[in-house]
């Protein structure tokens, strides 16, 4: 597709991601944009629940990475990084890509020891690489961005840890703590995400453990550590999502 030309119609949210879309990106597009831009490719072209649920499976189809996955990344980064896009999808974006770049561990500490169903490493591997290819410039959005937001972030930047990021990390989410007690989600959320910064298997074993609880789905403990933190950091985001949508009910 190399047009920017699209009918002026479908739901307000698909508007909005239609022109940052188009704004922000160069033909031709990925395959995805296709919902974004020609109303055939969409049954609920007029419907903002089916289009977003629709749109986020055929970048990411059910947690699992196919063969035009990284192709997809760049949209959900570009609508990650436009004010025009309301916070609960911004939120939504940064997730799948979280989600994205870190389907090998995550699948792989909730099947252990067996191999994942579905599982395809070059494709893995090629949306791990987009997704990091694309976290400098979403991190650096930090101060206009907003709680919520900020803890995806988080839990990006430590897919991707780099010594520039971390102590930056740490001293961002110190404020997050003092804020939010023990045993909430954004509170819990932000304090293991301090302890995986620490990259200190002894720190986050325990720390695991620890936060592996009745609302969290354990993982074997012969799994590798950090496979089990992904997996169990993936948890805690869609806790802080459901936290935002009560929050933010439209979509």
């Amino acid at each position: 597709m190399t047009t920017h030309t699209a009918p002026e119609f479908g739901p307000p949210i698909r508007r909005i991601f239609r022109d940052v879309i188009a704004d922000r990106m160069k033909g031709p597009y990925p395959p995805q944009a296709a919902m974004l831009f020609a109303p055939e490719a969409d049954p609920f072209w007029k419907d903002d629940s089916g289009f977003l649920g629709d749109f986020y499976n055929d970048v990411l189809h059910q947690d699992t990475c196919r063969s035009d996955t990284a192709a997809g990344v760049p949209l959900l980064a570009a609508l990650a990084c436009d004010d025009r896009v309301p916070a609960r999808q911004r939120f939504n974006a940064v997730e799948l890509l979280f989600c994205a770049a870190t389907v090998a561990e995550r699948k792989a500490a909730g099947c252990w020891p067996r191999t994942p169903p579905h599982a395809d490493p070059d494709s893995e591997h090629r949306a791990r690489k987009a997704v990091q290819s694309c976290t400098p410039d979403l991190l650096s959005r930090w101060p206009v961005e907003c709680p919520a937001v900020r803890l995806a972030l988080a839990s990006l930047a430590v897919v991707f840890p780099t010594a520039r990021t971390l102590p930056a990390l740490t001293a961002r989410l110190r404020g997050v703590v003092e804020q939010h007690p023990r045993g909430t989600d954004i509170g819990d959320h932000a304090r293991f995400v301090l302890v995986l910064a620490t990259r200190d298997d002894r720190q986050i074993l325990p720390a695991v453990e620890a936060f592996t609880d009745v609302y969290w789905k354990g993982t074997a403990r012969g799994a590798p550590t950090r496979a089990r933190a992904l997996h169990l950091l993936g948890q805690m985001l869609d806790r802080v999502e459901t936290t935002l949508r009560r929050a933010h009910p439209a979509p």
